[in-house]
């Protein structure tokens, strides 16, 4: 893109002070407690290691972050905490304060409380106990938390220490160095498949006894295991008990040196107040001025989350763990982080960063390299040094051009781009079927729809670093590439359509969530094209056709088809606000030159899903990005695309901002937009020292002529097997294009017409204008045995078809990859009827089935097979028992096979849904599914 034209440019060096520096007093850390916000509300600084919080459930997806509102148990506070995940993990070394002698099991120290008496602010939590009448309260540093338990005056003084806390403990150690001091380590496996962090605590009191250790003496005294947990007794001396813990993820001499370096004293006040002195520096990079008091509590709350993650990891020495699980520093030369959930904040957390904490990205990205360095590749969804390959795409690569763009370079560019060059050369996650056909195929990869808009974004970032270091050839490569949303472009619909064997999927409906999108539907993700929007508008028929487009989604039913997702929440029509792929979708009318149309979508949003109460988040927080949206919408402009510091403008919330040294107005927003009035407009900011300028530019379109592509052409209304016959239409997008075909590896000819088959066939085609080809696609087509047919009695589940009703007898074998759709799925009990031609001696009845519990597949309870010389009359040949209710983790398939002789024209197969999900799995009460493939009869 390239912006010309420069109508105005204001710069302020010294501005009025339009707000209190004492902005913690307008967060409210209980936003996104309740609903599915998923935040804790303990005691954290910005960006720290230790996240020191109560934990009040043990599992399940609304306690991913160990805390929900709607609670009214504590089961202790612990010191690790993820901030808006729709995973859980962490919830590291427990403690818990206690009035006398408790059983260790099943969590019998568990207190009640009210949130009468529970209260939080910026670095500091406190919360009164009922059960033991105890009063807890929490502060910390960037590795340290400090907790001060104030007990009744008569009471025995204990706490419970439990290492086995929530995740499974892989190994876990407690050493007693002194009555005052603890160390110990707990490596745990829950979505960081080996989570390590080590620790340090110490007691303002001396250690009278600990019970649970099975030993007598316990100074000097070491234990290791998987389920150590103890009850530390002290003597009531009438003064409160006040706890140090130290975390490192290096080792135990890291925790001891951390907690050196920043809580070496016992003064609880000292530390309250600096965790509130740190926050009030850090918010005050933001002030507005105007507003409601219940705005600016959401406004200071979001940029208050947008600083919870991610997390320092690095020791105050420089060291860290890397991906290798080795041991390195950083030579005092950066700080180590953790905690990098980019497919939602390579959207606006980061992009946010680069404008109040430039050094802070600086040390992100040198974070990425040492990923690369040491890790193989830049995180996708890296915790704690592992990475989970949650989400899709490759999304360090934005944060990183959105920073070298700007001019924030505090690390090796060159090392940057062989990164970022690496993580789309691999072929992980569909990567292999994106650089051969142009995108992914919908058989090669899950979520094959929502990759390939993703992959050909991070593409076009990675040309635009190259053509920045001067690198044509990757330049034209990336490029190109960052065009293969053309070939999930469907121009039958105008929608994003998944492909599947050279063929757009049937059936189709945009309102459908299933396999082919992440977490989305086509409307959801047809508006992911942020690097050539108006090449998205051409495809639709141009900018008019564009906006009814945006119309359309703004105004469609809000109902979703398929999978029923809690992250699609906050429905405006199809536009879901819970989830990031929609978050840049309003500011599109821009482009159409409609600001007005996207300032009402974006106040609506901001009316409507963001409040200053426990369930003030529409939908999960995110680590940042739910918040970011909020803030930079707060502020007045959005980054719909990384690149050059310029976002798409908005309206302010409020009626002035300062960043930094730099103020925007209400008014100057509506006044440069009314002198724009039918353009498209964007604010470009410019650093100048410690001033920024403000650019208000008419954006205009620099097109890249040379890397243009032909889309790839595609099948409409050919089944991967078939009967008897059928014909084979091609159309590709581009509509001047010629289309040329190859039947089993002949020569190619022009295609002119509908191609007929009656056998197997393999056939190759794509799409040619000029000198430029589309990428070569391929499909493959097989006849059905004509001696057989299958009835299916039971409906399958629509998005679960496995190509159609032959889909059990065509010969396609389904995977453990069960996403990649070869499986079909029925919510209820099975039964088919395979009728022959004829009687036939049957030697043989095989029959495969799937199994993955976390996404609620189980094998059947039992299966029978019948035989039946007139579909009227069944003798039930066997029954066999097949699943069991065990809990196993292990995604397997299994074929069930009936080893006896009998003569029969019809076969039915039975098979009893497993039913209700059962009690200890997260989703219990839900009901199961059955995924069956293939049905074979010899």
């Amino acid at each position: 893109m390239k912006r010309v034209s420069a109508l105005a440019l204001f710069l302020l060096s010294s501005v009025t002070v339009i707000a209190q520096k004492q902005l913690s007093q307008f967060v409210n850390p209980f936003i996104g407690t309740g609903g599915h916000g998923h935040t804790f509300p303990g005691a954290i600084v910005p960006f720290g290691m230790m996240q020191v919080s109560p934990d009040t459930r043990l599992d399940g997806w609304d306690g991913c972050s160990g805390y929900h509102y709607s609670d009214s148990v504590v089961y202790g506070f612990s010191h690790t905490h993820l901030s808006g995940t729709g995973c859980s993990d962490y919830g590291d070394i427990l403690l818990m304060p206690v009035v006398q002698n408790i059983s260790l099991d099943h969590y019998q120290y568990a207190s009640v409380f009210s949130h009468k008496k529970e209260k939080a602010t910026p670095g500091y939590y406190q919360v009164y106990l009922a059960t033991p009448k105890v009063n807890v309260e929490l502060t910390s540093t960037a590795r340290c938390g400090m907790h001060r338990y104030t007990f009744p005056k008569n009471a025995a003084q204990s706490v419970v220490l439990d290492l086995k806390h929530r995740d499974e403990v892989l190994d876990s150690k407690l050493e007693v160095l002194d009555s005052f001091t603890l160390r110990g380590y707990r490596f745990s496996k829950a979505w960081a498949r080996n989570q390590k962090v080590f620790f340090e605590i110490k007691f303002s009191k001396a250690i009278q006894q600990m019970d649970g250790l099975n030993t007598s003496s316990f100074v000097p005294f070491s234990i290791s295991g998987k389920r150590i947990i103890t009850q530390i007794h002290f003597r009531n001396d009438g003064k409160p008990l006040l706890v140090k813990v130290a975390v490192s993820a290096v080792d135990e001499n890291g925790a001891h040196q951390n907690m050196q370096a920043e809580m070496l004293d016992w003064n609880f006040e000292k530390y309250r107040k600096a965790a509130k002195e740190t926050w009030n520096k850090e918010l005050a990079k933001i002030e507005v001025g105007g507003g409601t008091a219940d705005q600016k509590t959401v406004f200071y709350t979001a940029l208050y989350h947008c600083m919870t993650a991610p997390n320092i990891y690095s020791d105050v020495d420089g060291r860290y763990r890397g991906r290798d699980d080795k041991i390195h520093t950083t030579g005092g030369k950066f700080d180590y982080y953790t905690v990098f959930s980019l497919w939602d904040t390579y959207r606006a957390e980061h992009p946010l960063l680069t404008i109040i904490d430039p050094k802070r990205t600086n040390d992100i990205i040198n974070t990425f390299i040492k990923e690369y360095e040491q890790g193989g590749i830049l995180p996708v969804w890296e915790l704690s040094s592992n990475e989970t390959w949650c989400m899709i795409g490759y999304h360090a690569i934005p944060v990183i051009w959105d920073a070298y763009s700007k001019g924030i370079r505090g690390y090796d560019a060159a090392k940057a781009f062989e990164a970022m060059k690496h993580s789309a050369m691999t072929n992980y996650f569909g990567l292999g079927s994106y650089k051969k056909y142009g995108y992914v195929r919908s058989e090669d990869d899950y979520e094959s729809v929502s990759k390939t808009l993703e992959y050909a974004y991070d593409d076009w970032c990675i040309a635009q670093m190259a053509k920045a270091l001067g690198k044509t050839d990757d330049y034209n490569y990336f490029a190109k590439r960052a065009q293969n949303w053309k070939n999930v472009y469907d121009p039958t619909t105008g929608f994003m359509r998944a492909r599947k064997n050279g063929t757009l999927t049937e059936p189709f409906s945009p309102y459908m969530v299933d396999n082919n999108f992440t977490e989305a539907n086509s409307w959801q993700y047809s508006f992911s094209v942020q690097q050539d929007i108006d090449g998205l508008a051409a495809m639709l028929g141009g900018k008019e056709k564009f906006e009814d487009k945006l119309d359309a989604l703004f105004h469609a039913k809000t109902e979703t088809e398929g999978h029923q997702l809690d992250d699609i929440a906050g429905l405006v029509g199809q536009y879901a606000h819970g989830n990031e792929p929609s978050h840049h979708i309003a500011y599109l009318y821009n482009y159409v030159g409609k600001p007005e149309k996207e300032q009402a979508v974006v106040k609506y949003v901001i009316d409507s899903f963001y409040k200053n109460t426990p369930d003030g988040l529409i939908g999960n927080e995110d680590c940042g990005q739910m918040s970011a949206w909020y803030v930079m919408s707060a502020i007045g402009f959005y980054p719909v695309v990384h690149n050059r510091a310029e976002y798409e403008i908005g309206m302010p919330l409020f009626d002035s901002v300062k960043i930094g040294n730099t103020l925007i107005t209400k008014k100057r927003f509506a006044a440069e937009l009314a002198m724009g009035s039918g353009k498209h407009r964007v604010l470009r900011y410019h650093y100048f020292k410690d001033t920024v300028a403000y650019q208000f530019l008419d954006a205009h379109l620099e097109k890249d002529l040379i890397n243009e592509i032909v889309p790839n052409p595609f099948i409409i209304n050919a089944g991967r097997v078939f009967r008897d016959a059928q014909d084979i239409t091609i159309q590709c997008a581009d509509k001047n294009a010629d289309i040329y075909y190859s039947f089993n590896n002949l020569e190619f000819a022009r295609y002119n017409r509908p191609l007929p088959i009656s056998q197997n066939a393999n056939l190759k085609f794509y799409a040619q204008k000029g000198n430029v080809k589309s990428y070569v696609q391929e499909a493959n087509f097989n006849r059905l045995p004509d001696d057989r047919s299958i009835t299916l009695i039971s409906p399958y589940v629509k998005q679960y078809n496995a190509g159609g009703p032959d889909a059990l007898i065509d010969g396609l074998r389904g995977t453990l990859n069960w996403r990649k759709g070869n499986w079909q799925g029925f919510q209820q009990d099975f039964e088919a009827v395979v009728a022959f031609d004829k009687i036939k001696d049957v030697h043989q009845i095989s029959i495969g089935f799937l199994e993955d519990q976390g996404a609620w597949i189980f094998y059947p309870k039992v299966i029978s097979y019948w035989a039946s010389d007139d579909s009227s009359h069944w003798n039930l040949i066997k029954t066999v028992v097949a699943g069991k209710a065990e809990h196993d983790e292990k995604v397997k398939m299994e074929n069930f096979t009936l080893d006896k002789g009998f003569r029969a024209k019809y076969v039915k197969i039975t098979a009893q849904n497993f039913g209700k999900l059962p009690e200890w799995h997260e989703s219990a009460g839900k009901q199961s599914y059955l995924f069956i493939d293939e049905l074979e009869i010899k």
